[in-house]
């Protein structure tokens, strides 16, 4: 599942490790707040009590290893900056940043961070997207200017082939996954229901009632499929 540091252990912070810990990754969560530490510990790999902007303890941690760091302190705008420049520097390319303001975000961009978060921004836009339209469940914007959102498959799309739809040419999204609910029996011969994923649909894949979709597209694209879907 891979190796991550989490950096920064505020609520969004703690979120992020511990959800990624108990998806089976393994995870260093670093933070100067002895009382965040100890309240994490156990629920990540490994808890660090460190100044992340020092440069040779993240060395000797051995941070510059890891897939990814994700770094959580968006209320600290001087730590954030400096610990970006050294994980840079000592070899860190995957860096995910959670900023607070516009400022924050351009600094960090200037120094070369390119997965900007702004955690309250994308609530946001996850609620106002699902307000209008009942079907979307996530919104996401990719930092490439994508969008992935997840939707519940419209009516008009029900008993359609993905090959009947043609969404890449039509609308130029295209569907990446699709959850179904299926029927099945115990070895008691108890009837339940299941979750399937199906995660390389072909273009004879049939859309059915209550199928999640897990669509990516163009920001434009995908908020265009959105507004005609709502209208389902």
């Amino acid at each position: 599942m891979g190796k991550y540091a989490v950096i920064g252990l505020g609520k969004f912070g703690t979120t992020v490790a511990t959800t990624l810990y108990n998806s089976g990754a393994e995870v260093i969560a670093i933070d100067n707040s002895k009382e965040a530490i100890e309240d994490i510990s156990g629920n990540v790999t490994t808890a660090i009590l460190m100044n992340s902007a020092n440069e040779k303890a993240l060395k000797q941690n051995k941070i510059q290893d890891v897939d990814a760091v994700i770094l959580a302190i968006g209320d600290n705008l001087e730590v954030s900056v400096l610990t970006s420049v050294i994980l840079k520097k000592i070899g860190v390319s995957n860096i995910f940043a959670k900023v607070n303001s516009k400022i924050h975000a351009r600094i960090l961009e200037l120094i070369g961070i390119k997965n900007i978060i702004f955690p309250e921004e994308q609530i946001g836009i996850q609620l106002a997207n699902s307000i209008l339209s009942k079907g979307v469940l996530d919104y996401v914007k990719l930092s490439s200017g994508h969008t992935v959102i997840e939707l519940e498959v419209p009516k008009s799309w029900i008993g359609k082939t993905l090959l009947e739809l043609a969404l890449p040419p039509q609308k130029g999204v295209n569907v990446v996954s699709i959850t179904s609910t299926v029927l099945d029996v115990t070895e008691e011969g108890e009837n339940i229901t299941k979750t399937e994923v199906n995660d390389m649909p072909g273009a004879n894949d049939i859309l059915k009632e209550n199928d999640i979709l897990v669509i990516i597209g163009a920001k434009n694209k995908v908020n265009a499929l959105i507004s005609e879907t709502s209208k389902n």
